[in-house]
């Protein structure tokens, strides 16, 4: 396992070179990087096929920077240099433990004086060298795909938001009641349908004020979703955070021998939780590896199911299914309900074999993530027999209706671009 990009360096190049990324974090910003750039270009190929419209903001140009403007200037740079001078005195403690120097007391009053001043200073010039004699209106044009700065920000605070909310739910008797303020404000603990469900609504809202049709939006989600998703695994594989399967001592089936053995099972050598993996409860315990010195240096006693490397198998193919399939449906909607349906399907029979928190009610025993995967399966059934039973209804929702904020406005000057 490599938990951060350092051990991974080191195992390939024989080089180690002290970077404060951890692996997980690193395939979740590849993750974002990748779902932002086919989210750009399928954006800007319904934007081509008039389906997406211009976005006209009013905006007022050539005021000098307001006090408002600066103050948040200052804060902001002295936030930044608070700890980026503290990151580069003290940078071993910060390679080796990013998230809590992140959100520690420790810092450089000086140096976020510094790039406080430094900041504001630059919005005051900015604003000045752009100040008119007289300030006027106008009307900037953008489109939709002018927004994936902001949309990326949005899914990233949001889905965090929503994972670790998600996993508190999960986990409120053997971790919120025992350390509610360190489970809410660690960085540990994330659950992906959390993060998923927070993050897809907050992007839908921020579309709609911008008048984006959002049934045609969906078809786009219904593409990245499964792709962000299976790279994001990627991280919890490779650096072994916990997202294991349960113990599965069983020899290699013959009809698997052509695979590797860690496909089948794995102990997850030099994993990023450690001593702090053992979970005895549910048969998994861990050892020191012999010989090993340092961090990291622990290993499964009895080899699980590498669930993580199965989901990004599986939703790498749901992804490739589905991007074949969406210039072939005609019709909005139906991509997005395929995806309900596969990512249901397969969340649903992998937590079977995963280590997670189960719920027990009625005689049914079921956790977190089945209970969401049988509800996203029926609404992905349901919207697929409402779309080709009402076709009429799905039509005209998916109608492009121009509002005031997609038609030019009227003796107001239009300026291009963001």
């Amino acid at each position: 396992m490599y938990p951060r990009l350092s051990d991974l360096i080191q195992d390939v190049f024989g080089v180690y070179i002290p970077l404060p990324i951890q692996s997980y974090g690193f395939m979740m910003a590849i993750a974002f990087i990748v779902g932002a750039v086919i989210t750009y270009y399928e954006m800007k190929r319904k934007e081509e096929e008039g389906i997406f419209l211009p976005i006209y903001l009013k905006e007022k140009i050539g005021e000098p920077a307001k006090a408002s403007e600066l103050i948040i200037s200052l804060v902001v740079g002295f936030l930044i240099g608070f700890k980026l001078f503290a990151a580069i005195k003290n940078y071993d403690a910060f390679v080796a433990n990013p998230q809590y120097f992140l959100v520690s007391k420790e810092g450089s009053f000086t140096g976020g004086l510094l790039i406080g001043i430094i900041s504001m200073a630059y919005t005051w010039w900015d604003k000045n060298r752009k100040k008119l004699d007289q300030p006027r209106w106008i009307a900037r044009k953008i489109m939709p795909h002018d927004l994936i700065g902001n949309m990326i920000v949005i899914a990233g605070v949001w889905g965090l938001i929503g994972a670790k909310i998600f996993h508190i739910l999960a986990h409120i008797p053997d971790e919120f009641l025992v350390d509610p303020w360190g489970t809410i404000f660690s960085f540990g603990g994330l659950a992906f349908y959390g993060g998923l469900i927070f993050g897809f609504v907050a992007i839908m809202l921020y579309l709609k004020k911008y008048n984006v049709n959002l049934l045609h939006a969906t078809d786009i989600a219904a593409v990245v979703l499964p792709i962000t998703y299976a790279i994001g695994r990627i991280g919890c594989q490779i650096s072994g955070d916990g997202c294991w399967g349960i113990p599965n001592p069983k020899p290699k089936p013959d009809w698997l021998s052509f695979l590797p053995d860690w496909m089948w099972s794995f102990d997850y050598p030099h994993n990023v939780l450690g001593a702090a993996g053992a979970t005895p409860e549910w048969g998994i315990h861990v050892e020191k590896i012999a010989g090993c010195t340092g961090e990291f240096c622990y290993k499964l006693a009895t080899p699980v199911y590498p669930t993580p490397f199965y989901e990004t198998t599986i939703m790498f193919i749901v992804f490739l299914i589905l991007w074949f399939m969406r210039k072939k449906v005609k019709r909005p909607g139906i991509l997005f309900s395929w995806y309900l349906i596969f990512a249901g399907i397969e969340r649903f029979f992998i937590e079977f074999i995963r280590h997670t928190t189960r719920y027990h009610f009625l005689g049914i025993s079921a956790t977190q993530a089945q209970i969401i995967s049988v509800i996203m399966f029926v609404a992905g059934v349901a919207g697929l027999i409402f779309i080709y039973r009402k076709p009429q209804v799905i039509d005209k929702w998916a109608e492009v209706k121009p509002k005031e904020i997609n038609l030019p406005p009227k003796d107001m000057e239009i300026v291009e671009g963001k």
